[in-house]
């Protein structure tokens, strides 16, 4: 395994899912999986696992990839704060780790 392969932070990924479908949903978009892995930066695999997941937590609605009103509320606590990046780089994890 090498150590300089990226490693997807899914919280992050998360966060940035969150903010994404809150931006384009307020403009009245709808949001396809691929447009949303390009926008975050993530392959659609890596995405589409973290929309189940807030699917399960009542944040997303998966089958029409949209906000619920929790998910609403999350983004917006999130809407002025910078977010990490949903890549980390494989050494910089193991040092923080050890």
């Amino acid at each position: 395994m090498s150590t300089s392969s990226p490693i997807i932070d899914s919280k992050a990924v998360a966060a940035h899912v969150l903010r994404h479908l809150a931006h384009e949903q307020a403009l009245g978009r709808l949001v396809r999986l691929d447009e949303l892995a390009c926008a975050v930066g993530v392959r659609r695999g890596d995405v589409r696992r973290v929309v189940t997941s807030l699917h399960a937590e009542g944040h997303v609605d998966a089958a029409r990839m949209k906000l619920t009103m929790t998910g609403f509320a999350l983004a917006a606590t999130m809407r002025e704060r910078p977010l990490r990046a949903p890549r980390v780089a494989g050494r910089a994890r193991q040092i923080r780790a050890a």
